[in-house]
């Protein structure tokens, strides 16, 4: 990635450089097209929808402005708009070009400079998006393959059942604070394997009161359960019978939890189903076992970051991977003034809440990690805030996982020890 400086993205913009500014859209897109200088050489933007004859046309029109102007080399630069720009920037790479990626809010920030005026329209945004490239302010974006792509999709898929879980979860709290109050006294685990099969029969309080303790004990040995009996069951019913939960429209408090309960399993099994999937995935990846041998790092850490990252050898040095977390630290000086310095947040917002969840495992479960949490809070000189704790035990989170991934070494907990700069040291 040395290739990602702006000097070195400059330079690879040349007087036989056709650079092609593009307004993506959910069915149609807009293009112009500059030569090195801004120099435009489309009268009009061209217009071509997102199907495949939309595409070849377009790549046509770039064909021709190329035999017309001598031009050997095209830079397409969009904006990533969501999604919208995936299969066009495939098509783009299966042409043999490298599609460049601008900072949607650079756009936004610098549309005013030729006309001083904040409107937005097709015909615009794409000469703004050209001059953005033009001046070496993109980026290359990455779209994984083979087994990375694999594993992104599937930690994707895997995230996004996860917050159903969470949300059924939260629903059925929200039932028993409504319908059941007091359940919560006889389990502490609203989703308790008995107290399950119990709502499934009877859900309301009042279905309990007529099942009775016996009924209820009934439920379980019919299932075979072990460790659910009458001392379980009787407090069950005495809360059901004192319930000041709400008796308005039961049958439809009824289909309610059925459904709830149901659509848990459904989401719970699929969980398990992609976890499972991860798990096989992340075999084929070279040295991921000796990432999870680490106390405290488990397969959604690793899986989330090979997922967020990909294929860690187009990174030249663990900084490029600090940066892409949105890690880097950002001095506020000015004049005399010296503020506090703070991370970006510029980067991927899942990489970091992924980094975030490994540092905090690792403080609290592996004695290495404590010991280094523990000195930056203590040190004798600039002494870290818990949060900025945390921030730094995560960056040095990328730079042992960036270490065994592209070297193939094993995780040295001494190592890790001696790195600590102790106050005995720091005094001598």
């Amino acid at each position: 990635m040395n290739c990602n400086t702006q000097n070195k993205k400059i330079e690879s913009i040349t007087e036989k450089t056709l650079i092609v500014g593009i307004d993506v859209g959910s069915e149609t897109h807009f293009a112009r097209a500059f030569n090195w200088r801004n120099y435009e050489y489309s009268k009009k933007a061209f217009e071509f929808s997102n199907t495949e004859a939309g595409f070849q046309s377009f790549r046509t029109w770039m064909e021709d402005l190329c035999k017309k102007h001598g031009k050997t080399n095209v830079i397409p630069g969009m904006e990533p708009t969501g999604h919208y720009w995936f299969a066009l920037g495939k098509f783009l790479q299966d042409c043999g070009l490298k599609p460049v990626h601008v900072n949607p809010y650079h756009v936004k920030k610098s549309k005013e400079l030729d006309d001083n005026n904040p409107n937005k329209n097709d015909r615009k945004d794409p000469k703004t998006i050209a001059a953005l490239v033009n001046e070496g302010r993109f980026s290359y974006p990455y779209i994984p393959v083979g087994v990375y792509a694999e594993i992104r999709d599937l930690s994707i898929m895997r995230v996004q059942t996860q917050e159903e879980v969470t949300r059924i979860k939260n629903r059925i709290a929200r039932w028993f604070s409504i319908h059941f109050p007091e359940y919560g006294t006889v389990y502490k685990d609203l989703l308790a394997v008995s107290g399950r099969m119990v709502l499934k029969v009877a859900p309301l309080p009042e279905d309990i009161r007529k099942l009775g303790a016996e009924g209820v004990n009934k439920i379980w040995r019919d299932a075979k359960l072990r460790g659910a009996g009458m001392k379980r069951a009787k407090p069950l019913v005495s809360a059901a019978e004192h319930s000041v939960g709400s008796k308005d429209a039961p049958g439809a408090a009824r289909i309610e939890i059925r459904n709830l309960l149901d659509d848990l399993d459904v989401y719970s099994a699929r969980l398990d189903e992609l976890l499972q999937s991860i798990e096989e995935k992340l075999k084929e990846v070279p040295y991921v076992d000796k990432l999870l041998a680490i106390k405290g790092i488990g397969m959604v850490t690793v899986s989330g970051f090979i997922a967020e990252v990909g294929d860690i050898g187009r990174f030249d040095n663990p900084k490029q991977l600090q940066k892409l977390a949105g890690y880097a630290i950002v001095a506020d000086e000015s004049g005399k003034h010296k503020g506090e310095s703070r991370i970006s947040h510029r980067g991927r917002k899942r990489l970091r809440y992924v980094l975030y969840e490994a540092a905090i495992s690792l403080i609290g479960k592996n004695e290495e990690f404590r010991e280094i949490h523990e000195y930056y809070r203590t040190r004798r000189e600039n002494p870290l805030k818990k949060m900025q704790s945390v921030v730094a035990v995560a960056c040095k989170v990328i730079r042992i996982f960036y270490a065994i991934l592209t070297k193939g070494v094993d995780y040295d907990p001494e190592k890790l020890r001696r790195d600590i700069k102790r106050p005995q040291a720091e005094a001598a």
